[in-house]
């Protein structure tokens, strides 16, 4: 066997189409009305001809989550394109949504968020990059929000806001844990109004959370309107709209919003818009991408960050329940090392066949399994197969998901593309033709307390035994409701490497306590954050960041990014 090719050599080797082309597949005309090409292989479609679609019938929504993550690597991305390029194999019209990728894990943990192998979209290191500037707008547009609210306080502060309860933190798309508190206002013409801020990465702000979740142009502004930005002397809330905030912000969005086109290494459509993370956000790709491909496809798939408890519990409670779509299919995805590792393998020991730690780790897929049946849906796990992968071991997880008569398919996209994904793509075609879609539930009812909803997600998907949190946190919780937030759902923040918030106890624990640290109104997203555990919604960097090998060789290209 060859020397492997990494990712990004396998990516610079690709025949790309021009993008014209990529969306005639999609029968979207050639036209300037049409869409808007941002190059020669990336192109924005246009909310005017979106506009057009919206009487089309819906395809089959399919949703791409995991097991519980871990260093071994899991492949939810290179899973989506993998089963959407298999799609097509089988003759299939299909689309695959995928959130963009954030420069803080890109020069932080993971080194690129494009897919791997031969299931990629390309072109991989302008995605990984700036791509189309969407979350530069969507950083300017948070950070203008911020300005006019030190402006105003600055020229007389006509709405009496309180400083010490601004809850509108500044943003920047990169780790750096420096900047999670910091004094503002103690030099220069501004000395006189010092006060505490703060920053938090840009896929955490409110501002990528309202981008996801609008609809169109239209609600977006509304919906930025909402922010609560603060509460004045009296304990009074303020929004963005008291400082006429929404329409500036909206006008730095307005290119951003409209999706984004590329394509996969095998030439099918991919659309790739808005990035929130699954640990600290809702952890989606946009609404306005999901229900444009669902009009313009029979078949999209997508995909929700991190685990099932994660990502798919927050695309499901709240994606679903604020854009009134519903999967037909979930594909859970599995390695086998991963679940060696639930089963307390360490990561230099994966190489060796070990059926029983497997078994040991299989408690944490049927967690996962479970979780995804109390919404009504249909799970398939998808085992991510790797070479050194053995025989006995994918006879190990086929023989235990038989037993819970649950569909399951080894897929090998990574190594032969779409090809390997044939079998995946066609189980999951016939799980969605008997998909019954009445039978979808969300996990928790609008009228339910916050706590009651917070209390709901622990118990049914964590398995904890009880939630904690201090008294302020219950107050803060009862002013929401008090103020009319009370049937918004809950955003949960917390580790994603455990069903706990001790991000080392792997596996399917039980009997655990989810402390909340803080929660946080986001009006305009329409959603309360629940901050539990030490999660930080600005991460820090590893001690080795991807950066460290990141560079520019000789000939100009980039090296080191996956």
């Amino acid at each position: 066997m060859g020397a492997v090719k990494s990712d990004i050599e396998i990516a610079r080797a690709a025949k790309m189409k021009p993008i014209k082309d990529i969306l005639g597949k999609i029968k979207v005309p050639d036209n300037d009305s049409s869409f808007s090409p941002m190059g020669r292989h990336i192109a924005k479609i246009n909310l005017e001809y979106l506009s057009k679609l919206k009487k089309k019938k819906d395809g089959h929504l399919i949703l791409v989550t995991a097991i519980t993550p871990t260093p071994a690597g899991e492949g939810k991305t290179t899973t989506s394109v993998g089963l959407h390029d298999g799609l097509n194999k089988i003759g299939k019209k299909s689309i695959v949504c995928l959130r963009e990728p954030s420069l803080g894990p890109s020069f932080g943990m993971k080194g690129g968020a494009a897919g791997g192998g031969y299931a990629q979209v390309v072109p991989m290191e302008q995605i990984n990059l700036h791509f189309t500037g969407d979350f530069h707008a969507i950083t300017s547009a948070h950070n203008l929000l911020s300005a006019l609210i030190d402006n105003h306080i600055y020229w007389g502060n006509k709405l009496k806001i309180d400083d010490k309860r601004i809850a509108w933190k500044r943003v920047v798309d990169m780790n750096d844990r420096a900047l999670r508190f910091i004094n503002i206002n103690t030099k220069g013409v501004a000395k006189d109004f010092p006060r505490e801020d703060g920053f938090d990465i840009t896929v955490a702000s409110e501002v990528m959370a309202i981008f996801c979740l609008s609809n169109d142009l239209k609600d977006l502004e509304k919906r930025i309107g909402n922010i609560t930005i603060a509460y004045d002397t009296d304990g009074k809330p303020l929004y963005a709209k008291d400082l006429n905030a929404q329409g500036p912000m909206t006008v730095l969005l307005k290119e951003a919003i409209r999706p984004n086109v590329t394509q996969t290494l095998e030439n099918n459509p991919a659309l790739i818009h808005g990035g929130p993370f699954a640990n600290i956000a809702h952890g989606c790709n946009s609404v306005i991408a999901t229900k444009s491909a669902l009009k313009l496809a029979d078949y999209v798939v997508t995909e929700a960050g991190f685990g099932a408890d994660l990502g798919a519990e927050k695309f499901l409670n709240i994606k679903c329940r604020k854009s009134n779509i519903k999967p037909s299919c979930v594909v859970i995805v599995a390695t086998i090392r991963a679940l060696k590792m639930h089963g307390g393998v360490e990561k230099g020991n994966l190489k060796n066949e070990n059926v029983d730690a497997l078994k040991e780790g299989l408690v944490n897929l049927e967690r996962h399994i479970n979780n995804i049946k109390k919404f009504g849906l249909t799970p398939i796990v998808a085992i991510n197969s790797f070479i050194l992968d053995t025989k006995k071991e994918i006879s190990a997880v086929k023989d235990f998901c038989k037993s819970l008569k649950v569909e399951v398919s080894e897929s090998t996209h990574w190594a032969d593309g779409g090809k390997g994904a044939k079998d995946l793509a066609k189980k999951v075609v016939k799980i969605c033709k008997n998909s019954k879609i009445k039978n979808f539930k969300f996990l928790y009812k609008d009228n339910q307390s916050l706590w009651s909803k917070v209390e709901t997600i622990s118990k049914e998907i964590y398995k904890a035994s009880s939630i904690t949190a201090d008294e302020d946190v219950k107050k803060q919780l009862k002013i929401f409701e008090d103020n009319g937030y009370g049937k918004l759902p809950v955003c949960i923040a917390k580790t994603q490497y455990s069903f706990s918030v001790d991000p080392k106890l792997k596996g399917a624990p039980t009997g655990h306590e989810i402390s909340i640290r803080e929660v946080r109104l986001s009006s305009g997203a329409e959603f309360i954050v629940v901050v539990c555990g030490s999660i930080m919604t600005m991460p820090g960097l590893p001690r080795v960041p991807a950066a460290d090998k990141i560079k520019l060789n000789k000939k100009g290209d980039i090296e080191g990014l996956f």
